[in-house]
């Protein structure tokens, strides 16, 4: 049986997406997607399914995800599947579809946290401040 495995990553968090032939059941880290809260992060990766409805009902997903936040790992796991999905389908009209909706529903979020530098209060940039008298 053809098995497809995707990635996603956004900020922290990182996501795997297992996409095989099935009848549209989505598990998150063996959580069935109806009962992931908070609901937006479950909205967020339902974005993905209902952009590629006919072909998401004949395929069952398994994602795992771990760092980051919970949004963060919605974001990772909406990723996943997306890429999971067109790898598996090999749908050009589907990649079309989540590229004209989202664009990072296939390409990943490069931005990460800017590391604090030395002598600096707290945040990355700030510096200490200067006196000349």
């Amino acid at each position: 049986m053809k098995q497809i495995v995707a990635g996603g990553k956004r900020r922290r968090a990182v996501a795997k997406a297992a996409v095989k032939a099935g009848t549209g059941q989505i598990r998150i880290n063996k959580v069935p997607l109806e009962l992931i809260t908070p609901q937006i992060a479950q909205l967020r990766i339902t974005e993905a399914l209902e952009l590629a409805k006919p072909k998401s009902k004949t395929v069952d997903i398994d994602v795992s995800t771990t760092g980051g936040g919970m949004v963060g790992q919605a974001e990772a796991a909406r990723l996943a599947i997306a890429k999971g999905i067109v790898a598996f389908t090999k749908d050009k009209k589907i990649e079309k579809a989540y590229l004209d909706y989202d664009r990072t529903l296939l390409v990943a979020d490069v931005r990460r946290k800017e590391t604090r530098k030395p002598n600096a209060h707290g945040k990355a940039r700030a510096k200490r401040q200067k006196s000349y008298r």
